[in-house]
């Protein structure tokens, strides 16, 4: 029985920003570790996103002095070496979580995860991915995204163009559909937004907060990702109320109901007709996005979320 409810002092890192602001939503304080520069995977409270005040900076020389009840590790570099390098003995051995974010990159079913500790908890981010990975003796959990949009952003369809959300397109490659995006956009007005996107001459970034009123003007969002987590920026797109097109990989089939919510297949022919379809039909478009937002307030509420992490949380420090 969990008696103390007192705010647990939770270290961890940024590594993913609209991810640690959601995670942050739970009811404790979070002290992230960071750098001088705020280098990647050791920023703070940086960027648009309202940070709340349970939100604190740490600098990393400065972690083995501090005192926390639980740290949750975001990335393997965090694990293997900031665990080990950076906190202090008794630290090492408190409560831990690590939250893995993707599918195994090696194997697709055999990879064995580099946290093999039966005193940790692995979370994973979708049921596929707890599925696909070899989690060897960690116990294992699911904990679904939860996501908020601002309450003024709407779907509106207005733009006759497709949208697609990925940071760093062209370096990613295949594995984040670089080939399908550019084969798919010679048939259908398409628009990249994200990092470096102009690259692959898309429009740039659009900032956490701006971002899904932004996508809300487009017909419908574009998924081309062969091999990934469900992503933060398809959730936030189905908030608002957005149909989604999109590979029928990884955990997306569970999301999108094809001809439903949206359309999921592995056939871009078939992918780009219904695109057209979309772009001929605004009603359709708007039909379809309204059964994604249905299903996206049922699943991926921000309440269910933080319940389902303060209860990880007081589980693994009770």
């Amino acid at each position: 029985m969990m008696r103390n409810r007192r705010p647990l002092r939770v270290l961890t890192w940024h590594v993913h920003g609209n991810y640690l602001y959601y995670l942050t939503q739970a009811p404790h304080e979070f002290h992230v570790v960071t750098k001088p520069g705020n280098p990647p995977g050791y920023a703070g409270r940086v960027g648009a996103l309202p940070w709340g005040d349970n939100v604190h900076e740490v600098d990393i020389d400065d972690v083995r002095n501090r005192e926390f009840d639980v740290v949750v590790y975001q990335h393997r570099d965090h694990w293997e070496r900031d665990r080990l390098e950076v906190l202090s003995n008794a630290q090492r051995e408190l409560p831990r979580v690590y939250i893995e974010h993707d599918p195994p990159q090696e194997a697709p079913f055999a990879q064995p995860h580099w946290v093999d500790d039966p005193q940790a908890l692995l979370v994973h981010v979708t049921p596929f991915n707890q599925l696909m990975w070899d989690s060897g003796r960690t116990p294992t959990r699911v904990i679904e995204h939860g996501v908020v949009v601002p309450e003024e952003a709407r779907y509106t369809g207005e733009k006759a163009r497709g949208i697609v959300v990925v940071n760093h397109l062209r370096g990613r490659g295949r594995r984040l559909g670089a080939d399908v995006f550019e084969a798919v956009r010679e048939r259908v007005p398409l628009d990249l937004v994200g990092m470096d996107a102009q690259s692959l001459g898309g429009i740039g970034e659009i900032s956490n907060p701006e971002l899904p009123a932004f996508v809300g003007a487009y017909r419908f969002f574009f998924n081309p990702i062969r091999w990934t987590s469900l992503g933060l920026a398809i959730v936030e797109a189905m908030s608002v109320g957005v149909p989604i097109v999109g590979l029928a990989t990884t955990e997306l089939p569970s999301v999108i109901r094809d001809g439903e919510s949206g359309f999921v297949d592995t056939r871009i022919d078939r992918l780009v007709a219904r695109m057209h379809d979309l772009l001929r039909d605004p009603a359709l478009a708007r039909s379809l996005g309204a059964a994604a937002q249905r299903v996206a307030r049922e699943r991926f509420g921000i309440e269910r979320f933080a319940h389902d992490w303060d209860l990880a949380l007081r589980e693994v420090t009770a």
